[in-house]
């Protein structure tokens, strides 16, 4: 779909079917194990069509996947929608929902574009983008009426932004104060159009990186700034099992004394690379199989206690080094699969595991 709706008349047409403010519960997690899977959406129709197949098979019902708006908005008020109809299409087609990454803001619309990955200038531009992927995906989505032999697998989780604690995503300084006023708004039109809809936080990392706000610190500004959401996003990475559950029970007492006991935690980005550049979440093959069996039973043991919505391993497939610079990294060796497509040790492990825990769709 390719669309020059201009957000006032998109505006305007969403008014007519916007619901009472007071929202329903969010609705239950479609299952608690996740990947990333963006090699997906990347690659060719057929890649695209045996990814989906092969998870579906490993038993993996959602997949994460950055919608960036830079690519979808390339001139302002015209919407280029059609590779991500083909993602959330194939998707359907395997009985996988999408969790959805609002990210990336145009040049045009960013606020420091010198800097890059910088936020808006103003969120109004981003809750006009937020209301075109509803209106297109959304549970009443054009795509859906568009292709009435694909089973509906509509989005309800909407996760806004991602680490903006770090510099490298909330230049030239991360605000949780400025982070909660896109939130507050952006999360608003989508509960405003669908009560029943999650907003998830953008993942919140425990990063050592310079500049990057410590993640309780973060999440006390973040509570400071008022901004209501259902799911609180963190990004677990984490040297080991034992570090992992010390960040998510300091992340829930955090949560608990903020009044927001009822909020659940998601986390949104796990992983371990097997090779690549030294780096403390560097494990080895059989380190990487290890500790994704040992993270997924904890992580089941404590799902209740600490509310866990659940976990997003990343990713499924190895990456390539990012233009322009294309640097090695290890996050680019944290996939259950290699670049040719065969498993690593760490496949066999989270397929097993997954099997072997309780997770079904609640």
């Amino acid at each position: 779909m390719r669309s020059a709706v201009r957000p006032l008349v998109l505006a305007l047409l969403l008014m007519g079917l916007a619901a009472p403010a007071a929202a329903t519960a969010a609705r239950p997690a479609p299952d608690f194990l996740a990947v990333s899977a963006e090699d997906a959406f990347a690659g060719s129709e057929a890649h695209r069509q045996k990814t989906f197949s092969d998870l579906a098979a490993a038993g993996v019902r959602l997949v994460r996947q950055p919608f960036n708006w830079a690519q979808i908005e390339r001139t302002p008020g015209t919407y280029d929608l059609v590779p991500y109809d083909r993602f959330v299409l194939a998707a359907a087609r395997n009985g996988i929902e999408v969790l959805p990454i609002l990210f990336d803001a145009p040049t045009f619309r960013e606020r420091s574009p010198a800097r890059g990955n910088s936020p808006p200038r103003s969120v109004r531009n981003m809750v006009s983008f937020a209301q075109v992927l509803w209106w297109r995906y959304g549970p009443d989505g054009t795509l859906w009426r568009q292709h009435p032999t694909v089973t509906k697998a509509p989005v309800r989780s909407w996760q806004i932004w991602n680490e903006p604690s770090l510099t490298k995503y909330w230049p030239p300084k991360p605000s949780p104060r400025e982070y909660g006023k896109m939130l507050r708004q952006v999360g608003g039109i989508l509960n405003g159009v669908d009560p029943g809809a999650e907003i998830v936080t953008a993942g919140i990392p425990a990063s050592r990186q310079r500049g990057a706000v410590p993640l309780l610190t973060y999440l006390r500004g973040l509570h400071r700034s008022g901004a209501p959401f259902d799911t609180l996003a963190f990004n677990a990475y984490a040297r080991d099992v034992p570090e992992l559950m010390r960040n998510l029970r300091a992340t829930r007492r955090a949560l608990d004394r903020s009044g927001r006991r009822r909020t659940k935690i998601w986390i949104t980005e796990l992983g371990w690379s097997d090779v690549g550049p030294k780096s403390r979440f560097r494990a080895g093959r059989r380190g990487q199989a290890r500790l994704i069996q040992k993270a997924f039973r904890a992580l089941e043991r404590e799902r209740e206690r600490l509310r866990l919505r659940g976990v997003v391993y990343h990713s499924w497939r190895d990456g390539r080094p990012y233009a322009p610079r294309f640097d090695d990294w290890w996050g680019i060796h944290t996939g259950l699969l290699r670049l040719n497509g065969r498993p690593k040790p760490a496949f066999w492990a989270f397929q097993r595991t997954a099997r072997q825990l309780r997770w079904t769709r609640r």
